[in-house]
């Protein structure tokens, strides 16, 4: 009975139809009396009420045709259940997070978490880090586990991720170092997505007040942005810009990469960039509406605003190569970076 209980908190809608319930029950009842003494059952707890303009069938004992189903007494019970796995979990898996979840996430972690609490009641937090697979291996058996296969999001909804000390696995992060900014409490960096942006940067780095220039390589600064504290172990107040092509993809990936890292768009390039002649081209790009709303809220007057709209609903673009070499470099030392923050 426990277990069709779960099967109803998860279900799809809020309504059930008797042929569903049939195919709830696990193993099949062998007698219609088995099922419906079940169903009866469920009716009488107050989790299953008749939808009264379906009806009963005509066979003993009867049952509606259609059910309601009250998820909310469901919760109830399963609230009740994080309760009490609260008190036998190590006290350091923290259950917080599935109180707002469907109860078939912790249903589905709930094997991982066993393995969890074992790991830190006979081996407690770690001291070292080590990279991912190995510590995946020595939680769940699985070297795969936390990269591949969810195991990172149950880690970080027990919010125990940061705790055991897991070097990620990614691509190193590619960038250069102000020898002159390294010191300072707060430290600027420059992510830019393009080779060519990168490399026209460059030797201006020395003249800004930016602690690194870092090459984005498109897509891969969404991940390979988690080595950033390892590779530069820096004490300070750090703040990210972010210069990409101005257009749907580029847009996306600052986007994703502000939600991994916090970035402000890097508005002197992209300013510069609405005073070309855009391009036409990357139709084929898919737009994400909430990257681009967000992205155009960094812009304080309506009419830049209108314009990267426009822009993008016609089809055309500013790649990063709009701008020449000695514009970048230009913009990059002259600009007032610190009023942006």
């Amino acid at each position: 009975m426990e277990t069709m209980k779960k099967q109803l908190a998860t279900f799809r809608r809020k309504t059930i139809a008797l042929s569903e319930l049939e195919q709830l029950i696990e193993p099949p009842l062998h007698t219609y009396e088995d099922f419906a003494q079940r169903i009866i059952q469920l009716e009488e707890d107050k989790v299953l009420s008749m939808v009264k303009a379906k009806g009963r069938n005509n066979r003993t004992p009867s049952l509606a045709f259609q059910y309601r189903i009250n998820k909310s007494l469901l919760m109830e019970d399963y609230h009740k259940q994080l309760q009490s796995y609260r008190t036998t979990l190590h006290p350091l898996i923290d259950l917080d997070d599935y109180y707002s979840k469907d109860p078939a996430v912790f249903q589905n972690d709930l094997v991982f978490l066993s393995m969890i609490d074992n790991y830190l009641r006979t081996e407690g937090l770690p001291i070292e880090p080590v990279p991912a697979p190995e510590r995946s291996y020595q939680l769940a058996g699985d070297e795969k586990w936390i990269v591949e296969k969810g195991g990172k999001e149950v880690l970080e909804r027990i919010k125990l991720f940061d705790a055991l000390k897991i070097i990620p696995v990614s691509e190193p992060l590619m960038f250069a170092v102000n020898p002159y900014k390294m010191q300072v409490a707060d430290q600027y960096h420059l992510v830019v997505e393009n080779k060519t942006t990168y490399q026209g940067l460059l030797p201006a780095l020395p003249d800004t007040m930016f602690s690194t220039l870092i090459y984005g390589s498109g897509k891969a600064v969404i991940k390979s942005i988690e080595q950033f504290s390892m590779q530069y172990p820096v004490k300070a107040s750090h703040h990210f810009f972010y210069f990409g092509d101005l257009d749907k993809e580029g847009i996306a990936i600052w986007h994703h990469f502000h939600h991994k890292q916090s970035a402000l768009p890097a508005l002197p390039f992209y300013l510069a960039c609405l005073q070309k002649t855009p391009a036409k081209g990357k139709v084929y790009q898919q737009e994400n509406l909430q990257a681009l709303q967000n992205f155009l809220s960094y812009f304080s007057k309506a009419e830049e605003q209108q314009t990267i709209q426009a822009l993008i609903d016609d089809g055309m673009y500013h790649p990063q190569e709009t701008l020449k070499t000695k514009e970048l470099q230009q913009i990059w030392r002259e600009s007032d970076w610190t009023s942006l923050i």
